[in-house]
């Protein structure tokens, strides 16, 4: 995969007052923009995971220390896949 670099310039004491290092504030800030992707539904769980170069599992462990609900439906959602399987359980009698 092709990657590309982007840089961000943050005062010493942003990275002081969050007790963040130059090492740690990439992986922080993939991690946030990944977390946050997920959460407005731009991309899937497993290419967050992948952008924040982390195991989905532990992407997904990262989620719930968060309080980010890991499956997100709607209602309606909820009773289009009701919908389904009911179809679907009347058509094998």
């Amino acid at each position: 995969m092709e990657t590309i670099k982007i840089e961000i310039e943050v005062s010493k004491d942003f990275l002081y007052a969050f007790d963040l290092n130059t090492n740690n504030i990439s992986r922080e800030l993939k991690l946030l923009s990944a977390i946050e992707l997920f959460r407005e539904h731009k991309i899937s769980m497993g290419k967050a995971a992948e952008f924040a170069q982390m195991d989905k599992n532990v992407f997904q462990k990262e989620l719930v220390s968060r309080d980010i609900p890991i499956i997100d439906y709607d209602i309606e959602d909820v009773k289009l896949e009701n919908n389904m399987l009911n179809k679907l359980k009347g058509q094998k009698k």
